[in-house]
């Protein structure tokens, strides 16, 4: 784009500002999306995007971290954040049925911590699983949030015949990774849920979540807002998503739209629906591309020069 010289400066830089906020990214950012293939029995791949539409996978799809935990060694729904302490922390799925989940460390994304299996709900003997875990950084308190789902024999007896299973979300606080509170529930609105997802939007929390419910069937992403991280959640919107079987939902803010993708697991291909103000959504399905055989995971962002030294470095031989 050029600016003729005829124009006053000031209506040059107006242009150029309205051109920056609307077309290509221009920040010092790049879109990372952790995901699990199969089963996750191969571990952590990462794909990168610069428009957080178009992605390509990393390392020709190969693995950057076998997994090494649980009797199942799995390694699925990968969730990477980025913590106060600079360094990238990890939590994934370790078994279908394990009441841990598993938990590594790294500064580069390609040399990891060892890997824990962290018991966060072996205290509950009725606990059948512990599914998808995320983790939110609270900057405020310097704490961070790990949530996830888990069902608990006859915890919930309203909705155990509505669903195979009859998930809730759980949390559990830690500022070292070492050291955790005891899991409390989380998010319970007499529903079969998993796949939680939360975001901070202006004061309040959004959670972004699937409803599991098989009977009727629902299977479904929704919306449940909050003014406080670890509670208070509202019942949950309508769907979000549309007449196909929706899951693992990781969210993008992508200029003044808000993204969320997920996997249309039942079609074996991605999905996505964007809004500006988090109740109208629009299907964009047909704008993104995403690799072959990418199961749900989560985006997070590095800088262009952590990217660089990542593409250029080798997926260490552990």
């Amino acid at each position: 784009m050029t600016c003729s010289l005829m124009k006053p400066l000031l209506s040059c830089l107006l242009l150029l500002s309205v051109f920056s906020k609307t077309g290509a990214q221009t920040t010092n950012e790049v879109y990372l999306f952790a995901y699990f293939k199969n089963n996750g029995q191969d571990g952590l791949h990462l794909a990168s995007s610069q428009d957080g539409y178009s992605w390509t996978s990393m390392f020709n799809d190969k693995s950057i971290l076998r997994p090494t935990v649980s009797k199942d060694k799995l390694m699925r729904d990968p969730c990477i954040v980025r913590g106060g302490d600079g360094r990238f922390h990890m939590v994934w799925t370790v078994s279908w049925n394990d009441r841990s989940i598993g938990y590594a460390s790294s500064d580069d994304l390609l040399n990891w911590s060892e890997q824990q299996d962290i018991p966060v709900m072996a205290h509950e003997d009725s606990a059948k699983n512990c599914w998808a875990p995320e983790i939110y950084y609270n900057a405020s308190s310097k704490e961070y949030m790990i949530y996830w789902a888990t069902t608990i024999k006859g915890r919930f007896p309203a909705t155990d015949t509505l669903g195979d299973n009859n998930h809730r979300i759980y949390y559990v606080l830690t500022k070292d990774f070492k050291n955790f509170s005891k899991a409390k529930l989380l998010y319970d609105q007499n529903f079969n849920v998993i796949d939680a997802t939360i975001q901070k939007i202006d004061n309040r929390y959004v959670m972004f979540l699937k409803d599991e419910t098989i009977r009727p069937v629902q299977k479904n992403l929704r919306i449940a807002t909050s003014k406080h991280l670890t509670k208070g959640y509202s019942k949950p919107s309508a769907p979000i998503t549309g007449n196909y079987w929706a899951e693992g939902p990781t969210v993008l803010k992508l200029g003044e739209e808000w993204v969320v993708y997920f996997d249309k697991y039942r079609d074996h291909k991605y999905g996505a629906v964007a809004s500006k103000d988090l109740k109208n959504w629009t299907d964009i399905s047909d704008k993104i591309k995403i690799p072959a055989g990418v199961r749900h995971g989560t985006i997070f962002t590095v800088t262009k020069a952590e990217f660089e030294k990542l593409t250029a470095g080798k997926i260490a031989s552990k």
